[in-house]
């Protein structure tokens, strides 16, 4: 795991200089959690450092925006607050305009629109800032809002778990189903394997959730933060709805092929894309068992093809 220190130096610009006031004052800033304004920044520095003055800490403030240590947000107050970025993925927020609590979110639907957009404009986008006001639940509701709020890293190592484990339930019963249709022996005996494979990893991933949990009991109560349209009921339950509408061994691998292609995409592509986190390494970690499924699919179908063509046929 990714250190603090280590985060601020790769993010530390080539050639720049040292400077002992400026890393302490890193140092303070990233022990913090939420959003914090300048001057409350500049109460806690001070009350570590009172030599410190408020000028050097703007002025630190600016260089942590720009080397991307700190992300500058506005939440319709009349000044900005500051927020790290280390294991801190990048996110959206809900602002009440009520009790002027904030809610972070992350969207995949709403990224990809933004690149989109982005792409068809030949613009280089470097930020997305997205800012939606309006009431909250409680305040509707005439209710106190409730202050407490969990990490952002503990919420998006749930979330990613939670997208895991249905993707792995899904792609559970399609190997499961599959193995039940397929004629050819050995097909049959892969998608046996992989559900075999399927149900472990499924082991080992709610026993992960389990463990988030015991740490923070009050963590699944927390509203949802990472929202990624089609992947709650899992990956494959469309492959799975193929299946019940009949399929030959060829069809059965090319479901579980492009099945497999697209989660691995998904994520690949979002592990990627996120901060150094715990949600990171659960994306690529499965990323990188969706690969070698389907590496080994591609492989039994070019099997079962060339088998076929040598028997004369392409039957069942």
């Amino acid at each position: 795991m990714q250190s603090a220190s280590e985060f601020v130096e790769q993010r530390r610009p080539a050639g720049g200089r040292r400077s002992g006031k400026r890393d302490f004052i890193v140092q303070v800033f990233l022990r913090q959690e939420g959003h914090l304004a300048a001057d409350e920044l500049v109460d806690l520095i001070r009350t570590e450092d009172a030599r410190i003055s408020r000028a050097t800490i703007y002025r630190t403030l600016q260089w942590m925006v720009e080397a991307g240590i700190a992300r500058k947000v506005d939440f319709g107050e009349g000044r900005y607050r500051f927020e790290h970025s280390y294991r801190h993925p990048r996110h959206f927020h809900l602002i009440c305009k009520t009790c002027n609590q904030s809610y972070e979110f992350l969207s995949s639907d709403i990224e990809a629109l933004i690149e989109e957009v982005a792409d068809a404009r030949h613009f280089a986008a470097r930020q997305s800032v997205l800012q939606i006001y309006g009431t909250c639940e409680s305040c509707q509701a005439g209710r106190q809002p409730d202050r407490a709020t969990a990490p952002t890293e503990s919420l998006f190592a749930r979330d990613a778990l939670r997208i895991a484990i249905a993707t792995e339930r899904s792609g559970l019963e399609f190997y499961t189903r599959a193995a039940a249709l397929t004629k050819d022996a050995r097909g049959r005996k892969v998608f046996k394997r992989l559900a075999a494979e399927e149900k472990k990893h499924l082991g080992t991933l709610e026993a992960r959730y389990r463990e988030l949990l015991a740490a923070d009991p009050e963590l699944e109560s927390h509203p949802t933060f990472l929202f990624f349209k089609g992947a709650a009921n899992g990956l494959f339950a469309a492959g799975t709805e193929a299946l019940r509408d009949g399929v030959d061994d060829r069809q059965a691998l090319l479901v579980g092929i492009k099945c497999e292609r697209g989660s691995h995409k998904f994520f690949k592509r979002y592990g990627d894309r996120f901060e150094e986190s715990e949600g990171k390494r659960i994306f690529l970690e499965f990323a990188d068992e969706e690969r070698e499924h389907l590496d080994l699919l591609i492989r039994e179908y070019k099997s079962l093809v060339e088998r076929q063509k040598s028997r004369g046929g392409t039957a069942r």
